[in-house]
């Protein structure tokens, strides 16, 4: 499974107010044996998400039918503990490809846009904002542009700037690997190489 380019998101949020939620929180040891990235999408959030016998726990939060969509609000400090890139995947597959928190890991948040998710921090007054009014409202639409890197809630009024690097916005964008971005650049870096190889020839002739 590859990553898919990311432009633009309006979409609504799924709240996940705890905060410390951990990578095992969010997709268990047990399942780390697989080294394919689909499929984890099923097992995230896992325990909190089922019961011992596999039925759905109404109260979680993604079994509740009035919160859906591609972005996650998560409380601070999200993504600590062990630097699993599953965790990344898992939320990949689910279908989450923008995390709203005031704090993240740096594992993780590296992890995360390797995968093409793009991880916002925004204050922990906004934040509480956020959950507010998603919850208030389920239905509230968010408005994430990667190429202009702006999020906002076009409803409440509410646009700001978040930061990225330009590599991995270039990459989100395209849905590049690493190995992706660096064969994007075949042409340059063929010409680059034969530059060189001419000159050199040249030097060692005029010599």
């Amino acid at each position: 499974m590859g990553n898919q380019p990311f432009i633009k998101s309006l979409s609504r949020a799924v709240p996940i107010s705890q905060e410390n939620i951990d990578t095992d929180q969010i997709i268990p040891a047990r399942f780390l044996k697989a080294t394919n990235r689909e499929g984890f999408g099923k097992n995230l959030f896992c325990d909190w998400r089922y019961h011992e016998d596999g039925t759905e726990k109404p109260d979680f939060v993604l079994n509740q039918k009035k919160y859906s969509g591609e972005i996650l609000i998560a409380g601070n400090n999200f993504g600590c503990g062990s630097s699993r890139e599953h965790a990344a995947w898992a939320l990949y597959d689910y279908g989450f490809r923008v995390v709203f928190s005031s704090y993240f890991a740096d594992i993780f948040k590296s992890n995360a846009l390797n995968n093409s998710i793009l991880p916002i921090q925004v204050s922990a007054d906004l934040l509480s904002f956020i959950f507010q009014k998603v919850e208030e409202n389920p239905a509230l639409v968010f408005e994430v542009d990667l190429e202009k890197e702006i999020w906002g809630i076009p409803s409440l009024g509410i646009e700001k700037k978040f930061e990225i690097s330009s590599y991995k916005r270039t990459c989100i964008l395209h849905g590049y690997d690493d190995l992706d971005y660096v064969l994007s650049h075949q042409k340059e870096i063929l010409e680059f190489e034969n530059r060189r190889f001419s000159e050199k020839k040249y030097t060692r002739n005029t010599r």
